[in-house]
């Protein structure tokens, strides 16, 4: 097995240090992309900003702003990729402080951890959803590794033991579960171990009988849970940083426009400076090879801002093409769309969808959404249908919201609702949409 881990670590050493830049990069969004522009312009003395000189705008031409643009695609670009820089962007603050997730990554310094470890755990990291969750499943991250998904349990194990507690949990019950494994002997413990169905649905006289427990403790144990962080990935954002759209899309007659909202990040160029020393022959070689190896980073940067943009074109233009309806005035109606179904269409891996999706907000003529919006799974009817599940959620959601508060439709009743409307489903499969939506059961949505 050491053996078997050294070999894919050097695997991955071949990969580095382009591909893992490409990757970094590409999970960005507008604002942190930025960020990590002015970094790199601090830190990399040959990677220099082009000074764009200031013309009176009735010397600006549209011909002009798209020609200026240095990209390999000329049809990824357009004049609207200025959207909202001069009006919004430019006044926007940009924080002075780590993100969560780099703050999550910094501490992964004191668990001691090796290279592909800890490549394995920024990699979970980057994976976990706006509560805190892991958003992938971990065979997938796996996957890429060339590792079994038993392999890198130990790794999750660590992350998830990180500050906050809970971290990268697959599900609730895990979450809260690890904040108090110490506690094994506890009653609040065996009851999220032993009885969390019936914690959820408050099923409190099956508590009791379940674990021989008198009410007075179950009151007790039941405080000590709410006191628990049933979602430790929220309160950490930086308050302050405002939604921008990453990707502009338009109709234009018959065909869509695809820009990336980036034309206000500073472009970058090698300086000439440090380029001509690379060249001169009377130059020492330890500092010749200093400036090489800086060039070769900045290019390196470069052309990994150059494929993030055509990466994320590809990808809204294959969502595009898989939810046709929408795109054409049907907001309520997906298609069944999986991160793997785009991989196979761009012929890219999974992963790299998932970092271009994961964060990243589109504005269409329809308002803004994130681009996990345009993903949805499939369910089969008992009629043969195959629909996203997103449609039978909407439908769910409307029924829900328009009953009487005064008496709340059971799930019985809102299999009977559903297949009013054609869609036929068991009540199981009812009860599992609401849950995921954050509805809870009947009784608990009545109000007195």
């Amino acid at each position: 097995m050491a053996l078997s881990l050294k070999q894919i670590q050097a695997q991955k050493q071949k990969l580095a240090p382009r591909q893992v830049l490409q990757a970094k990069l590409l999970q960005l969004n507008t604002v942190n992309l930025e960020q990590e522009i002015i970094f790199e312009l601090e830190n990399n003395p040959v990677l220099e900003q082009v000074e764009v000189e200031e013309k009176p705008e009735s010397e600006i031409d549209d011909e002009q702003i798209i020609n200026d643009i240095d990209v390999s695609v000329e049809d990824m670009y357009s004049d609207e990729s200025a959207y909202y820089i001069s009006e919004q962007k430019s006044d926007m603050p940009i924080p002075n402080r780590s993100t969560f997730i780099e703050n999550m990554i910094s501490q992964l310094n004191d668990l001691g951890l090796d290279n592909l470890e800890k490549e394995i755990a920024e990699e979970i990291l980057w994976n976990l959803n706006e509560k805190g969750y892991l958003n992938s499943e971990l065979v997938l991250i796996a996957d890429r590794y060339e590792m079994l998904e038993e392999e890198i349990e130990p790794i999750l194990f660590k992350v998830q033991r990180l500050n906050p507690k809970g971290i990268a949990s697959r599900n609730l019950q895990e979450c809260l579960l690890i904040q108090v494994e110490d506690e094994k002997e506890s009653l609040h413990y065996k009851i999220i171990n032993k009885c969390f169905d019936d914690f959820m649905h408050k099923r409190f006289e099956k508590i009791c009988k379940k674990l021989n427990c008198g009410k007075i403790d179950l009151h007790n144990a039941l405080e000590y849970i709410t006191q628990l962080n049933p979602r430790p990935g929220e309160g950490y954002s930086d308050k302050f940083q405002t939604i921008i759209p990453d990707i502009i899309v338009r109709e234009d007659e018959d065909d869509w426009v695809i820009t990336t909202n980036d034309n206000g990040l500073p472009e970058l160029r090698i300086s000439k400076l440090y380029q001509e020393q690379a060249d001169d022959v009377n130059l020492d070689s330890k500092a010749k090879t200093f400036i090489k190896n800086k060039i070769d980073s900045a290019n390196w940067f470069i052309e990994a801002i150059n494929q993030r943009r055509l990466t994320m074109v590809n990808v809204m233009r294959s969502i595009i093409e898989f939810q046709p309806e929408w795109f054409s005035g049907d907001m309520d109606f997906l298609r069944p769309l999986k991160l793997q179904d785009i991989a196979e269409k761009i012929n890219m891996d999974i992963s790299t969808i998932s970092r271009s999706t994961r964060g990243k907000f589109a504005d269409t003529p329809y308002g803004v959404f994130e681009l996990k919006h345009f993903l949805s799974d499939s369910i089969k009817l008992e009629d043969g249908r195959v629909l996203a599940t997103f449609i039978i959620k909407r439908a769910l959601e409307k029924i829900i919201l328009k009953e009487d508060k005064n008496n709340p439709l059971n799930d019985d009743i809102l299999v009977l609702e559903l297949a009013k409307q054609n869609y036929n489903l068991a009540r199981r499969t009812v009860a599992k949409y609401r849950d995921q939506m954050g509805f809870p059961v009947a009784r608990l949505r009545k109000e007195v």
